[in-house]
């Protein structure tokens, strides 16, 4: 499965669309006001399927992720030189990108490929596409993408 993210460019808030392959919205991503990052997403019929909120005062960045109103993980960043590092604190998954942090992969507990992360780059707003080995697993990369994304965004 491919999607496509998109943030909005004219919002006062981190504001995102997720495209499916075919140009259909999957997801709407509409960011809070609060201390740190905290955005809810949507699905295409408008029913809230999650959220991305981050932690303040730690060391190195967390997000907690919630579905249905309880939490199923946290995203942390893992102290690294030049490739960031991540992972999904519930089950296992872990990120390795690159030293532009413009690509990377999700891989499971068993080092297997959960999916592909890829930042294109001439596009007037942060514009990433997503290539997700199971549909199934297609909400939790997307919140996955969202934290890194955010994390990025407060460094800079």
């Amino acid at each position: 499965m491919r999607l496509l993210f998109k943030q909005r460019m004219f919002a006062w808030f981190d504001s995102y669309d997720i495209y499916r392959e075919d140009g259909s919205v999957a997801y709407t991503v509409k960011g809070e006001p609060a201390w740190g990052h905290s955005l809810r997403i949507f699905d295409a019929q408008g029913n809230e399927a999650g959220q991305v909120k981050q932690k303040i005062f730690t060391f190195l960045p967390k997000f907690d992720l919630y579905c249905a109103g309880r939490q199923i993980g946290k995203v942390c960043k893992k102290w690294s030189w030049l490739h960031p590092k991540y992972y999904f604190e519930s089950n296992g998954w872990t990120v390795e990108g690159t030293f532009t942090e413009w690509d990377y992969q999700i891989l499971d507990a068993k080092g297997e490929l959960v999916a592909k992360v890829s930042k294109e780059l001439w596009n007037w707003t942060d514009t990433y596409v997503l290539d997700i080995r199971e549909e199934s697993n297609a909400l939790l990369v997307l919140m996955f993408t969202l934290a890194i994304d955010a994390e990025k965004c407060s460094r800079n």
